[in-house]
């Protein structure tokens, strides 16, 4: 590169790394992965209870196209007047939506946190989960599909990360 050429990486500097570590240490506060939320339900199986509750944000027609097993169905603008019913306050909820490129699960983390639950955002979706390859419920079935190579290990039991 010469003096002239700008790093387009580089053209705002790295934070220092404490504020790095701050940052990214509120980014896991807020938010957990598909694969995370996926071995916590798994272990659920073994050990009986996962310390969290999962709740689809979607409407019924998204839910009945496909749902994470076990997850609620509670979508957003009815969280105002249904969650107290559906969830326990003193249990942490993960919300999903469609997947990254919808906002849903924020919304509905937002709706959540502002009525006194602790919340963390499922990172990918619905779309993620699906493509990872872990199954899922529709409105007659019990699916999964072969887990998509670009977002997850093909012969291995987890990414390593």
């Amino acid at each position: 590169m010469t003096a002239t050429t700008v790093n387009p990486v580089l053209r705002v500097a790295p934070a220092a790394p404490a504020e790095a570590a701050a940052y990214f240490r509120a980014s896991l506060a807020f938010h957990a992965d598909v694969s995370d939320v996926a071995a916590a339900l798994a272990a659920l199986q073994v050990d009986g209870d996962p310390g969290f509750v999962v709740v689809d944000s979607r409407s019924t027609a998204s839910w009945d196209q496909g749902h994470i097993p076990g997850a609620i169905h509670l979508p957003t603008a009815l969280i105002p007047e249904q969650a107290e019913q559906l969830l326990d306050k003193s249990v942490p909820v993960v919300t999903y939506c469609w997947g990254p490129g919808c906002n849903g699960a924020t919304r509905a983390a937002l709706a959540l946190a502002e009525l006194g639950y602790q919340v963390k955002e499922m990172l990918g979706g619905f779309e993620y989960w699906a493509r990872e390859g872990f199954e899922y419920e529709t409105w007659e079935t019990r699916e999964r599909r072969t887990a998509d190579p670009l977002t997850a290990p093909v012969d291995a039991e987890d990414c390593g990360c």
